[in-house]
């Protein structure tokens, strides 16, 4: 039996639930952070150790958090059909919580990667500090997508929303591109399902089933409505 294929666009509301304070675009603060002080290249390059300093800080936050029941829930949709996630979170709690396809857009918390070379990519469950170098030579700084830079898994996600029988969309504002646009990419008619404590806006598009409800409760109630019945 051939299963569909379903695609969810996550963001910060489902790991807010777990805790993490993850950065909303309408304050422009990141942990009571300026985003441009910490996560663009401007900032990297006018004080490098402020940077690493906050990543050092968010990458404990992570360790100490841990998957909640939507992050567990949807990986229990892997029974009946094929699912990839596409977050734009750089935790690690859809992967903690059981699901196998995982696409992370702004990068990953736990990874680090040299700045003279980005395909030189390291695990890291630590600190990384100055002065702290990869094989190349390189300083190593967080593998994160500060605003500003390519966003290098972007055609990957694309190529998904492209198969896509069903779509997803938790916890995002629909305000960061191109992560916003990638609805748009989606084949006609297929059902899109929006779940956020407040709907975005989604006018334009069809087939939308609108589940006003924080992360958690949300799914519960997708789950219920894809289950095969018995």
């Amino acid at each position: 039996m051939i299963r569909q294929k379903l695609v969810i666009l996550s963001g910060a509301g489902i790991s807010a639930e777990s805790g993490l304070n993850t950065f909303r675009d309408n304050d422009g603060l990141w942990e009571g952070y300026d985003v441009q002080e910490v996560a663009s290249l401007e900032g990297w390059v006018r004080d490098p150790a402020r940077v690493l300093e906050f990543y050092n800080q968010r990458r404990k936050a992570v360790t100490e958090a841990s998957s909640n029941a939507a992050h567990t829930q949807l990986a229990d949709l892997e029974k009946w059909y094929e699912v990839t996630i596409i977050t734009q979170n750089i935790d690690d709690l859809h992967e903690r919580g059981g699901s196998s396809l995982v696409i992370h857009l702004h990068g990953e918390i736990f990874k680090m990667r040299s700045c003279s070379n980005p395909e030189l990519i390291y695990e890291i469950r630590g600190s990384i500090n100055l002065g702290d170098q990869a094989a190349d030579g390189g300083q190593l700084r967080p593998h994160i997508v500060w605003f500003g830079e390519q966003v290098p898994m972007i055609g990957a996600a694309i190529e998904r929303v492209r198969m896509a029988d069903l779509f997803v969309l938790i916890g995002t504002s629909l305000n960061v591109y191109p992560a916003a646009g990638l609805m748009d990419y989606l084949p006609p008619g297929v059902p899109k399902y929006i779940i956020d404590r407040k709907i975005p806006p989604v006018k334009g598009y069809h087939n939308l089933h609108l589940i006003e409800q924080p992360a958690t409760a949300g799914v519960k109630i997708l789950l219920d409505k894809l289950k095969p019945p018995d």
